[in-house]
C-alpha cells in the first residue's frame, strides 16, 4: 500500500462588517438609518475527484484561504459574500485534524464536505432601530472564519503485484512491460537496494 501525506492549514473567509449610514434625500428630513449588512465569508469545501491521484500540489501550498465577505453599504445594500474554496482531493483520502482525529474519510467520487465554515456578516445600523433608539450609530463586525491545521493522507492500493522466487526475472519483466528501470544483476535481491 502506498501512502501519500500532506499537511495544510485552512482558513475560511471572515464575514464582512455592517455599515453605518443614514438616508439622505432632497425632501426627506431625518430619513433614518439605512446601513447594509456585511456579506458572509466563504467556506472551505473538500470535493473528491477520480481525476486526482496524488497530494503533490498540497505539499508545497501550505495555506488555503477562502474569500472574505465584503462590507455592507448605504441604502441597505448587502455586502457580497465570499466564494467557497473547493479543495479537490483524490478518492481514498483521509482528513485528520491537528490532534490526529479522523474528520472524514473520502471514499466515493463527487463526495463533498464542509471542513471550515465562513464567518457570518455583521448587521448594519438599520437592524438596531427601536422605538427608543431611532438613529443608532452602531454596526456589528463580521465574525471570523474557522481555521485549523489538517493532515491529508492518501491510501492507494496497487493494481498489480509481481511475486516470484529470487532471480526468476521479475525485474526484467517489469522493465520490458513498463517505463520502470529497475537495477538488474545476476545476484539475488538486486531491487532491494
Amino acid at each position: 500500500m502506498f501512502i501519500d501525506t500532506a499537511t495544510v492549514s485552512i482558513k475560511a473567509g471572515d464575514g464582512g462588517d455592517g455599515y453605518i449610514s443614514f438616508r439622505h434625500e432632497k425632501f426627506v428630513d431625518r430619513g433614518g438609518p439605512d446601513g447594509g449588512d456585511g456579506g458572509n465569508g466563504g467556506s472551505i469545501v473538500v470535493v473528491t475527484s477520480l481525476n486526482q491521484n496524488t497530494l503533490a500540489k498540497y505539499r508545497y501550498k501550505k495555506e488555503l484561504v477562502a474569500e472574505s465577505g465584503k462590507p455592507g453599504y448605504k441604502q441597505k445594500m448587502h455586502g457580497k459574500s465570499g466564494k467557497n474554496l473547493e479543495i479537490l482531493l483524490p478518492v481514498g483520502t483521509a482528513v485528520y485534524d491537528a490532534e490526529n482525529n479522523l474528520l472524514i474519510d473520502l471514499t466515493t467520487d463527487g463526495q463533498k464536505h464542509v471542513l471550515a465554515e465562513g464567518g457570518k456578516g455583521g448587521f448594519g445600523n438599520a437592524h438596531f432601530v427601536s422605538s427608543r433608539r431611532q438613529a443608532p450609530r452602531l454596526a456589528e463586525k463580521g465574525e471570523k472564519g474557522e481555521a485549523m491545521e489538517l493532515r491529508l493522507e492518501l491510501k492507494l492500493i496497487a493494481d498489480v503485484g509481481i511475486v516470484g522466487l529470487p532471480n526468476a526475472g521479475k525485474s526484467t519483466f517489469l522493465s520490458r512491460v513498463s517505463n520502470a528501470r529497475p537495477e538488474i544483476a545476476n545476484y539475488a535481491f538486486t531491487t532491494l537496494t
